[in-house]
């Protein structure tokens, strides 16, 4: 069944195109045959895949002849032979087209003889080896199960050797129409016992080649929404996905009358009681087990095992060990319309009914949606509740939010239910599972309903459900709230001065933080029992006190509060507890081996606990920060595609799209920078400078890459605005950014230096020195090296000082940071050749910093760094050392200059694949894969993906 449209790409099968070509045409010696019989079914694309190996073969020089069979009963014969010739001999000029008529006029005569079946199969193999006049003959045959009985006689006589032809056979089959005593069935038994004939199945598409064919289609990438419901929807089929894909394009909904048609279709033919079993499966939840198909169809053992069987052959069913599901989730949408409203509810019912007699609490789910569904919701209610509290006891946040809400949904209008707690553990499981808008709603709903609810604690869980959304403004105005109602509970105002403590922390403001954290202390120990508060409190106190007196201490108490939240097994406190404590070491303590340790343990952890989309993405990203700082991009960037997985929200995805968009600045990516900036800007509304000056800073830092030097001036300048946060860090990283893109500007003389925007961040620095003679040793220890570099860049705008640019380099690989180092090292090449003095010293720091940049993949650093060797006529290569291996024995050494992630990124070239099909092996971006691979080409100083891949395979042998 081929699409309508032939402009959509082949999708998924470059590796089976290889294998088929491979096995018909280059395995194939002079004198022998070959042959794939391709099986699948309707819509996999096999027509497709016939027309494009087909084209292949004919541009290596076979003569293919193409032909189908036809769905007439037994055909007239040898008609798709016929057929192909007859296309043969339009295409050639009469002179070339003798051959041709000649064995076309072989099939007008009369054979009727006891020997005309031989001979007419032995003229026709004679009159095959005339026209191909020693060329490879492929003859491609669509719709083999429809084939006549003398083409399978004729095949039977070539691929077994009898015509003395060199000959090969590539023909589609489709899967369902092969059953019973089909007499296509007993040929391929025949054939597959010969060596030089393979049956292959075509699968349906995985899901990454769904997504990659519905964007083609649609012309525009699929949201993650779309993404999943095509893909569960279609199966993979192609030709469903490019029907669904066609109708989301055109704006209309549901399915196209072809769809439909051609379900229903497969449906209609099967026998009666295998009619009953799709139906019964297209309603249940799958998998449906066997046990229980059989009590909802009541058909006997014998008659339900054949009605299975064969619906299963015809592609409707799979079955597994587990039970039944259908092959396409589109059935179930195409059998619902067909059935009376009545007759779902009855298949609803029964299965309701038959789940009840085997009571076990995974069916609890079951049973809820079959009441619901059978319109029996107060029947549903209790059974959704239990499956609720089961996934909440199991950590299973998700799948208990989803529960909750059927059961929200089943108490509409039912007498003597307390909707109000069900509206309000359904928001709280909404939160655990990273769903926070939905969680907000609820809450509001919740809010609005008749209930008795403290107006306190609807205004903590405002407040947390806001933090968790990355609206940080709103949920510290929320704790005011909470805390100025006068019959708040002194559990209650405990709770609310705990959890604004450590909003406070995360909004950086660290002194007012350890304050709030002490008063929320002084209140919980008050309580009997009020572990999540000392957690809390704790977290905010021990960051504070590290980032602000000492740095021992505050670790301490940071890990007594994981401690406490361990033995308390609360899982949000023990994620927050791991956060700060991993936040910590790898941010103002510079701790950073450690603290990605901590951060991928707490990741593991907190995974264990449900929390895998909130908590667990915010310890990767921080993980992430970690590997960037030292310098293992590769290592981030896998790190980042893990996290991404689980398509966080909110606070969380602005943590991961941060430390992602840190490394796209890194490799010059500057699309993919751009587009997690935005989508930061848009989530961080009432967002903390801790969130909004990296922020700026990232985005200032990218315009510089561009040459946009005012609007990285203007990026700083509102990052400036940013006062309430006493991380000094983050300010120092900004002020940096400002004062170089001023220096970057007097460099280019595109834009001019702004005087005023200078002398404000020379005192902004002197502010930032001052104030840092307050903080911890190991605090002022990152921030010096910061301000190294801007006192560096400014010297750049009178007369750049390399002195100051070696203090910088020396500054920053004390703190094995290889970025940085690289860029001052940059910085004082440039300074000494301005000043005409130490070439050597300057050839010998730029060849530094570029193996530093190529190392880490930092392409617009890496080309800054040629552009200076260039003009200064520096040699960036040790000729001597790699120059003097002969091509034979230089590929290991060549490849010694890669990072991890470039071998991996070169492995996959070496394979022949494209750059698309990288990225998705390897969770990266296509544009992020294209950096890569110039990257590899600069390094191993070629020029052609085949060059690249020459090295690769020399290197391996």
């Amino acid at each position: 069944m081929a699409s309508d449209v032939d402009t959509t790409p082949l999708v998924g099968r470059d590796a089976l195109v290889a294998t088929v070509r491979s096995a018909l045409l280059d395995d194939v010696t002079a004198g022998q045959t070959a042959a794939v019989f391709l099986t699948g079914e309707s819509g996999v694309g096999k027509t497709r895949l016939l027309r494009e190996v087909g084209d292949r073969l004919e541009h290596a020089g076979a003569l293919v002849l193409t032909g189908s069979c036809l769905d007439i009963g037994d055909a007239s014969p040898l008609h798709p032979l016929r057929q192909a010739l007859r296309r043969l001999d339009a295409d050639l000029a009469p002179s070339a087209a003798a051959s041709v008529r000649a064995l076309l006029g072989v099939f007008a005569e009369d054979r009727s003889g006891s020997d005309g079946a031989g001979a007419l199969l032995e003229r026709v193999s004679r009159g095959l080896n005339v026209i191909a006049g020693g060329r490879p003959l492929v003859l491609v045959l669509d719709d083999l199960q429809w084939v006549d009985r003398t083409t399978r006689q004729l095949l039977l006589y070539l691929l077994a050797g009898l015509g003395d032809l060199q000959l090969s056979v590539l023909a589609a089959v489709r899967s369902e129409s092969l059953q019973g005593a089909h007499p296509l069935r007993r040929v391929l038994t025949e054939l597959r016992r010969l060596r030089s004939v393979r049956v292959l199945d075509l699968a349906p598409l995985d899901r990454a080649g769904t997504e990659e064919l519905a964007a083609a289609v649609m012309r525009r990438p699929l949201t993650a929404e779309a993404a999943e419901q095509l893909w569960q929807r279609s199966g993979g089929n192609p030709f469903v996905v490019e029907e669904l894909s066609r109708e989301l394009r055109d704006g209309r909904d549901g399915l196209s009358d072809t769809l439909r048609e051609v379900f229903l279709a497969r449906v209609d033919a099967l026998p009666r009681p295998a009619h009953r079993a799709v139906h019964a499966v297209a309603a249940g939840v799958e998998p449906v087990e066997h046990w229980l198909l059989a009590q909802v169809v009541g058909l006997p053992e014998p008659d339900l095992l054949d009605a299975v069987r064969a619906a299963v052959a015809h592609r409707l069913l799979v079955g597994s060990d587990d039970g039944y599901r259908l092959r396409h989730r589109l059935v179930a949408e195409v059998l619902e319309d067909e059935l009376l409203p009545a007759e779902r509810a009855v298949l609803h019912r029964r299965y309701a009914e038959a789940l009840t007699t085997a009571p076990a609490e995974l069916h609890q789910a079951r049973l809820a949606h079959h009441w619901r569904l059978a319109g029996e919701p107060e029947r549903a209610l209790p059974a959704a509740v239990a499956a609720a509290e089961e996934a909440e006891r199991l950590y299973g946040y998700a799948e208990a939010h989803r529960h909750w809400s059927v059961a929200v949904q089943s108490a509409e209008g039912l007498p003597g239910v307390d909707r109000a707690d069900l509206l309000g553990r359904a928001a709280e499981a909404a939160h655990h599972c990273g769903e926070y808008a939905r969680a907000l709603t609820l809450l509001e709903e919740l809010a609005g309903a008749d209930t008795d609810i403290p107006a306190c604690e609807l205004h903590i869980r405002r407040a947390r459900y806001l933090a968790a959304a990355g609206r940080s403004a709103l949920a510290e105005a929320e704790y005011e709230q909470a805390l100025a109602v006068a019959d708040c509970t002194p559990g209650q105002r405990a709770t609310a001065a705990a959890r604004r403590a450590e909003l406070l922390l995360q909004l950086g403001r660290y002194a007012e933080a350890g304050q709030r954290a002490r008063e929320a202390l002084a209140l919980a120990e008050q309580l009997d029992g009020g572990t999540t508060e000392v957690v809390l409190a704790s977290a905010a106190l021990g960051f504070s006190e590290a980032y602000r007196q000492d740095p021992d201490a505050g670790l301490a108490v940071l890990r007594r509060a994981l401690a406490t939240a361990e033995r308390a097994g609360r899982p949000e406190d023990v994620a927050l507890a791991y956060l700060h404590l991993a936040e910590l070491l790898t941010g103002p303590l510079n701790i950073l081996e450690e603290g990605v340790v901590v951060a991928r343990r707490g990741a593991e952890r907190v995974a264990e606990l449900g929390l895998g989309r909130s908590y667990e993405t915010r310890l990767l990203a921080i993980a992430t920060n970690g590997l960037f700082r030292v310098g293992q991009w590769a290592e981030a960037e896998k790190v980042i595609a893990s996290a991404l997985r689980h398509r966080p929200s909110g606070a969380d995805a602005v943590e991961l799209l941060l430390a992602r968009c840190r490394l796209s600045v890194g490799y010059g990516d500057v699309e993919a920078a751009d587009r997690d900036l935005d989508a930061v800007a848009t989530i961080l509304a009432g967002g903390g400078a801790r969130h909004v000056i990296p922020l700026l800073t990232l985005r200032a830092g990218l315009a510089m890459w561009q040459g946009r030097h005012d609007v990285a001036r203007h990026a700083v300048q509102r990052g400036l605005t940013e006062t309430r946060s006493d991380d000094l860090v983050i300010l120092a990283v900004l002020v940096w950014h400002g004062l170089r893109a001023e220096a970057e500007a007097h460099a280019s003389r595109t834009v001019a230096v702004d005087d005023n925007a200078v002398r404000r961040l020379r005192g902004i620095a002197d502010r930032v020195a001052a104030r840092s003679e307050r903080a911890a040793r190991p605090v002022r220890y990152v921030i010096d090296g910061y301000l190294a570099l801007c006192a560096a860049e400014v010297s750049r705008l009178d007369g750049a000082d390399p002195e100051l640019w070696a203090r910088a380099a020396a500054e920053w690989d004390h703190r094995n940071h290889p970025y940085p180092a690289a860029y001052s090292r940059l910085r004082q090449a440039e300074a000494l050749l301005a000043s005409r003095r130490k070439a050597a010293t300057a050839g010998r720091l730029l060849r530094q910093a570029y193996q530093m940049a190529q190392s880490l993949g930092a392409v617009p650093l890496t080309d800054e760094i040629r552009t200076l060797a260039g003009r200064a006529r520096v040699a960036l290569e040790e000729r001597g050392a790699v120059g003097t291996a002969t091509p034979d024995e230089s590929g290991g050494e060549e490849l010694a200059a890669l990072t991890a992630r470039e071998r991996e990124v070169l492995a996959a070239v070496a394979e022949g694949l494209t750059n698309k099909e990288i990225g998705q092996r390897l969770f990266i971006s296509e544009r992020t894969i294209g950096v890569h691979v110039s990257h590899i080409f600069d390094k191993l100083q070629v020029r052609t993906r085949v060059q690249a891949s020459a090295i690769f395979l020399r290197s391996r042998s």
